[in-house]
């Protein structure tokens, strides 16, 4: 989808760092992790909550109290007049939501967004499912987290299978992976630079408060693991025969990310003139079953087409990849280097909440961007079995 009118003001797309799941962020809320980054984020700008006019709340893990998620985090942010639509698509929610607000602002330019997305893949719940007609009433049990990572109820396959099925369709090597692994991860490091200077563009600490003791505060990622060569080299393929290892591909992990979504006037007044992004396309594809490392590909081609821009025209690249297979496929696909996407590391290292992945990876390149002093930005990411989304944006004066 093409936009016309949509944009983010400079400085207002952020996130929290993200914790490797069952690390320190495991046992906060995920809906308390949004509302408090939400809040520092809004003070560190200047931005008062009251001037929201909507809300899209994103979100793939279920926490306490999600029934009343998008209006009670509006309240607990200082919107109790605000709510909005909430939703949940997997890897591809924070381009949905963004999509969706943005869709919006193209009614009414006077509109004020809030996207928010948020997830704790730690201590994911287990979902009862009644049976009362089987045998003793026995219930039906789900792992919402890990039956989800195990098992696509289309394909029939795991998320780990699809990395193999495409590397062995493209003949992707293990060295292949190798390399890009160990190239994201000394990418990674150049965003850690002069005591994380590119990281604090948009990182928001978060404060975890302890009874007695003083809070606790998160503000870098947490449990990205030291990266070599020679050491992916050392680990054994996930599956026997197969290519992908524990290295080559994401953790999970928790944390929370968002922006604000809005017409060009207002986006200007609330940067106070430092410039804006403004948002020019969307795109959502599907490719076969269980080929989720080639969706970004479509989805991207939709958008840029949208967007009337070629790759040759994008500046700066940012891709969620949960296996080092999807980069070197859309390399090869798309006619790009692979040390030309990523260069501040990417999902495959700092790991994947899921909702708020594509959100962080968004702030992330519009930084860079900004940077650059401005150009087009294309995100992409694949998302559960076999779809995938993508989002164009031009960072402006």
């Amino acid at each position: 989808m093409r936009f016309e009118k949509a944009y983010i003001p400079a400085g207002f797309a952020w996130s929290s760092p993200f914790a490797r799941w069952q690390g320190v962020l495991s046992e906060v809320s995920s809906l308390d992790l949004a509302v408090d980054v939400t809040r520092a984020a809004f003070e560190r700008r200047g931005f008062s909550a009251e001037a929201l006019t909507g809300l899209v709340f994103g979100w793939t893990v279920p926490q306490r109290d999600i029934f009343y998620g998008a209006p009670s985090v509006a309240a607990l942010i200082g919107a109790p007049g605000v709510t909005g639509p909430m939703v949940s698509q997997a890897c591809a929610t924070s381009v949905a939501c963004v999509h969706s607000a943005a869709a919006t602002v193209e009614g009414d330019d006077s509109e004020i967004a809030l996207v928010l997305t948020t997830d704790r893949t730690s201590n994911g719940p287990q979902v009862i499912y009644p049976r009362p007609s089987a045998p003793g009433g026995s219930p039906e049990i789900e792992n919402w987290v890990q039956d989800s990572f195990a098992r696509d109820p289309w394909a029939g396959e795991a998320m780990a299978t699809t990395g193999e099925l495409v590397a062995a369709e493209e003949e992707i090597s293990r060295e292949e992976l190798d390399d890009i692994t160990a190239l994201r991860y000394e990418q990674y490091q150049n965003a850690l630079e002069n005591d994380r200077e590119f990281q604090k563009r948009y990182m928001v600490p978060v404060t975890i408060p302890q009874r007695r003791k003083d809070p606790i505060i998160v503000d870098e990622d947490f449990g990205v693991f030291p990266t070599t060569r020679e050491g992916l080299a050392k680990l054994k393929p996930v599956t026997e025969g197969g290519v992908v290892t524990f290295g080559s591909q994401t953790h999970p992990a928790d944390g929370t990310a968002g922006m604000i979504i809005t017409g060009e006037e207002r986006a200007r007044g609330i940067s106070y003139d430092e410039g804006v992004v403004r948002l020019l396309a969307t795109g959502f594809a599907r490719v076969g079953k269980a080929r989720m490392p080639k969706a970004p590909v479509p989805a991207a081609e939709m958008a840029l087409a949208d967007a009337g821009i070629p790759i040759s025209g994008v500046d700066v690249i940012k891709t969620h990849n949960p296996f080092a297979v999807n980069d070197a496929y859309f390399a090869r696909q798309m006619g790009v280097q692979i040390k030309d996407m990523n260069n501040y590391g990417s999902s495959l290292i700092f790991g994947h909440p899921q909702g708020p992945t594509g959100a962080r990876l968004i702030a992330e390149m519009i930084e860079e961007l900004r940077l650059r002093g401005g150009g087009i930005g294309l995100f992409t990411g694949c998302a559960a079995g076999d779809s995938g989304a993508a989002l164009v944006v031009r960072v402006e004066d």
